[in-house]
């Protein structure tokens, strides 16, 4: 291994800007200037794994596109994948007390089953999450739901998204939003620092890749999206096609949840805001 790989803060501006070329056609994400230090310190294990001398040599392998688990394993370190139960809190009060009562009314019977959509769902925290909020509603509506809901989660990170499935989580995540309660209510005990998802709720969800710069026709149309502090990482350009996409996968006045740091932006004409004291929404025009 070269000396220069022993230090995380000498990549150079030319491998720098071959690996944000990369980065921004494989997933769409714009690293800006000076993130030598982040990019260097994240990926150095990763060329040490498979005895690389240079990023040049990284780059080189990811266009190469020979290996698909380095390719996936670089984009999963670049990704962040910080999660938590219930984040933010009130999409899923809004859900369980708003959404939910309207979707359930009688009228909407005929329409099959709620469909929700988590974007770039990383480790399976906002997915499961969103199950239980189901499983708290169903309860409350006396054990019986008048249309089922099926929860689509998606992420780039075919290594998360192997996580997720498994919908095993070790003490440190367990504690990170959720409560004891529900802790109790919704998961199963591994041993004495893991903790699985109850099958019924590991039911409701389903894990597949996708790349949000590809095609969403797949996955059908949704009465809600969650896609929440993803789009932060994306130019102007790209964020507008994407939320492009989000509104044509969206039902007649279906509902996106953003980030609380996120908006709509250009694609305002597409999207109207609703206030949910506290936070906001988006319902498709």
């Amino acid at each position: 291994m070269s000396s220069h790989l022993k230090s995380v803060h000498t990549l150079e501006q030319a491998e720098f800007d071959q690996f944000r070329d990369f980065l921004k056609d494989a997933c769409g994400i714009a690293l800006g200037e000076n993130k030598q230090y982040l990019v260097a310190n994240r990926v150095r294990r990763l060329l040490e794994e498979y005895n690389l001398q240079s990023f040049t040599e990284l780059v080189k392998a990811l266009k190469s596109n020979t290996n698909r688990r380095l390719r996936d394993q670089v984009i999963d370190v670049m990704t962040t994948n910080e999660t938590f139960w219930f984040r933010d809190g009130y999409p899923f009060e809004y859900l369980k007390n708003v959404l939910l009562p309207d979707l359930m009314a009688p009228a909407n019977k005929m329409y099959g089953p709620v469909r929700i959509w988590s974007a770039a769902c990383s480790s399976g925290q906002e997915p499961y999450s969103l199950s239980m909020v189901a499983e708290e509603y169903k309860r409350k509506a006396m054990g019986s739901l008048a249309r089922p809901v099926q929860i689509i989660s998606t992420d780039l990170s075919s290594i998360v998204l192997d996580q997720a499935r498994k919908g095993t989580y070790d003490r440190l995540s367990v504690m990170r939003g959720l409560s004891a309660e529900r802790r109790e209510q919704f998961f199963e005990t591994v041993d004495e620092n893991n903790w699985r998802v109850k099958a019924p709720l590991r039911e409701r969800v389903e894990f597949r890749p996708l790349n949000l710069m590809d095609s969403y026709a797949a996955l059908g149309r949704f009465d809600i999206v969650f896609c929440r502090n993803v789009l932060i990482y994306f130019n102007a350009d790209l964020k507008l096609k994407i939320l492009q996409k989000i509104h044509a996968s969206l039902k007649p006045g279906g509902v996106l949840f953003l980030g609380s740091s996120e908006g709509v932006g250009p694609a305002s004409n597409l999207f109207e805001m609703v206030r949910c004291e506290p936070g906001i929404l988006y319902r498709a025009i």
